[in-house]
């Protein structure tokens, strides 16, 4: 499969440092078990649109087609940032260090890295704390709910006072904040899309954003986020429609 007149041709993804001295793309592609899996969608991002970072989990059940579409791009794994999750069935010293090999396995690598970077999905910080009291290493990435209508912004100061990464799902809150009046202003005012006025907010609050689609176009439209800045007072105005609402979950009774 070819493509021409490529995207990743005239923008690469940049990168921020992990604590792990890693480096992660700052925009990624998210996978799904919502939704369904689309290989044509994966391997238009990898050689179209320069994606080099995606998330991914067992329980999506689609490791072993990422793995493949990898393959089949022919982008070299050195050049990949595959994130997979770690879930409660699997908890536990020797379980956790099986889960990962089978996940390597499942994608067809030998390293997620086994495991170069250490992350967590969903904490708050009372969950952090509790961390730190039982574990010896920090968490290089948090990986949290972030779009303008939930913008956690004392556990975004908490991770980087604690030099964690912040990392961003659901940047477009679903769908949500593709229909708000503000949102769609100021993507006027820009000559872009709504849907690029978040994720390139997100960016610019220095959060790792993974925008899910499993559409080619949808994919090319949010890697276009790297060829304008949002003035100040627009990150505001964005900002301030955080109302703590959840598209996803909410973590706040889990302890």
């Amino acid at each position: 499969m070819c493509y021409k007149d490529s995207y990743m041709d005239s923008c690469k993804i940049p990168t921020v440092p992990l604590p792990s001295g890693q480096h992660i793309p700052l925009l990624g592609l998210g996978m799904s078990h919502n939704g369904g899996y689309s290989h044509s969608a994966l391997l238009y991002a990898l050689m179209k649109c320069g994606i080099r970072h995606i998330d991914t989990a067992k329980r999506y059940g689609n490791e072993v087609m990422v793995g493949k579409a990898i393959s089949e791009s022919g982008v070299k794994r050195e050049e990949m940032w595959l994130t997979s999750k770690l879930w409660p069935a699997d908890y536990g010293y020797e379980n956790t260090i099986q889960a990962c090999l089978d996940s390597c396995k499942r994608l067809g690598v030998n390293y997620l890295g086994i495991c170069r970077s250490i992350g967590v999905s969903n904490f708050l910080i009372h969950h952090l704390e509790q961390l730190k009291e039982d574990c010896s290493v920090v968490p290089h990435l948090n990986q949290v709910e972030y779009h303008p209508f939930h913008k956690p912004q004392a556990l975004v100061d908490y991770c980087r006072q604690n030099n964690i990464v912040v990392g961003g799902y659901c940047p477009l809150a679903k769908g949500q904040a593709l229909h708000h009046p503000l949102i769609q202003q100021i993507a006027k005012n820009y000559g872009k899309t709504p849907a690029q006025i978040c994720i390139r907010w997100s960016i610019q609050n220095d959060v790792v954003t993974i925008p899910k689609s499993t559409k080619q176009e949808r994919i090319l439209e949010n890697c276009k986020v790297f060829d304008f800045v949002l003035a100040e007072e627009d990150v505001l105005t964005l900002s301030s429609l955080h109302d703590g609402r959840h598209v996803s979950w909410d973590p706040s009774d889990i302890l």
